[in-house]
């Protein structure tokens, strides 16, 4: 019970630490962001609300200012469901990627930011 509290209280810190320190959104010129808002319809993150790797997944699609679908893993059985029988397993953060008619599930917080970061920084 105490655990429970706990895991639940540090979790609360850090959705506030999240927030007030949030990076700002890269701006682009219109044209750019809609290319990227277009791009980042064949992507959806699953991912727990509070979990420190997912936080830090969304901190980076914040500041690359990349409008992706978020699905719930934790409280939402449909999305939880889906991660474990298209994606293999749950655990999150979890990007999913719809490319060519193919799907990957990419795991690990840190593959997912390089992923990103080599895809919309630029644009």
């Amino acid at each position: 019970m105490i655990v429970k509290a706990l895991r639940v209280g540090l979790g609360q810190l850090i959705i506030f630490i999240d927030f007030i320190t949030r990076p700002g959104k890269k701006q682009r010129p219109a044209e750019a962001q809609a290319q990227v808002n277009q791009a980042a319809r064949s992507l959806t993150l699953y991912q727990f609300h509070a979990c420190p790797f997912c936080v830090k997944t969304r901190r980076t699609l914040h500041r690359l200012n990349v409008p992706v679908a978020l699905r719930d893993a934790k409280n939402n059985e449909q999305d939880r469901q889906t991660l474990l029988e298209q994606g293999g397993k749950i655990k999150v953060p979890c990007l999913r990627i719809e490319e060519n008619g193919e799907t990957t599930w990419m795991y690990e917080s840190k593959v997912i930011i390089d992923y990103l970061d080599k895809r919309f920084a630029a644009v």
